[in-house]
């Protein structure tokens, strides 16, 4: 699947002179490569950052002198180092570390896969997750980016946003059949989003995956802030969707209230 990278978040107060765009697009290169894209020419690079070809070399160039890219046949690709990145995100954050064992809990508990996710522009990055021995689809890992309108625990995090800004995030999106189940339609989608947020919980059925239907509420904090969203995961060969919720939705609820004096 291929998609336009998300804009940048505006930072109040700060004027152009306070950053430093180099780097900004530095990274923007990096993130341009993804399971969709593993590898890219340097044209393929400018269109995707909206850098001209001159500069789409530089960086990439500059980016595998530095040992973050690899480049074979006029494709570029990521090496193992970009991974030093992630990891200093997961081993200096306190999020993931509390979730995670109510993650476990839940999971072995239930005897299936769960995983948490925080809103990263139009996508939700997966910050924690456990198998529990079920290996129901290869996003639920950490660092896994995936679109945040057709997740459950994406459209627990877009509801928790603002009303003009959740209409306004919705708008931006390029809505894509990703399966026959998958919601292609902007007002279906506010639509959605709109039960999600009057309900607390979200549930979506094989609309990024086939066979793969997820139950998601969010993980609040004692400020009333939505931190991050929390998700089990089922084969729909096993589960069907009303089962997943009877079933399921109690413990996530508890693994809620657990979690909330903690974050």
């Amino acid at each position: 699947m291929t998609r336009a990278l998300a804009p940048a978040a505006k930072s109040p107060g700060l004027s152009p002179r306070d950053l430093v765009g180099g780097l900004a697009k530095g990274l923007a290169v990096i993130g341009a490569f993804d399971q969709g894209r593993p590898r890219l020419t340097i044209s393929e690079v400018a269109d995707l950052c909206g850098l001209s070809r001159a500069a789409a070399r530089r960086y990439l160039l500059t980016l595998q002198h530095l040992g973050y890219l690899r480049s074979e046949r006029n494709m570029f690709a990521l090496t193992a180092k970009v991974l030093r990145l992630g990891q200093s995100y997961m081993q200096s954050s306190v999020l993931p570390r509390i979730v995670e064992p109510a993650l476990h809990d839940l999971a072995h508990g239930l005897k299936e896969a769960s995983s948490a996710g925080v809103l990263d522009g139009d996508d939700v990055i997966c910050i924690a997750a456990t198998t529990a021995g079920r290996v129901v689809s290869r996003t639920l890992q950490p660092g896994t980016r995936v679109p945040a309108w057709c997740t459950a625990n994406g459209r627990v995090l877009v509801a928790a946003l603002a009303p003009d800004e959740a209409s306004a995030w919705i708008a931006r999106q390029r809505l894509e059949r990703l399966t026959p189940r998958t919601v292609k339609d902007g007002p279906r989608l506010a639509t959605e989003i709109d039960r999600v947020r009057s309900q607390g919980w979200a549930a979506v059925d094989q609309e990024l995956e086939n066979g793969l239907r997820t139950l998601s509420v969010p993980l609040t904090g004692r400020s009333g802030g939505v931190r991050a969203a929390i998700n089990v995961s089922v084969s729909a060969d096993r589960f069907m969707m009303q089962q997943l919720i009877d079933t399921c939705l109690p413990p996530l609820r508890q693994a809620q209230k657990t979690l909330r004096p903690l974050l």
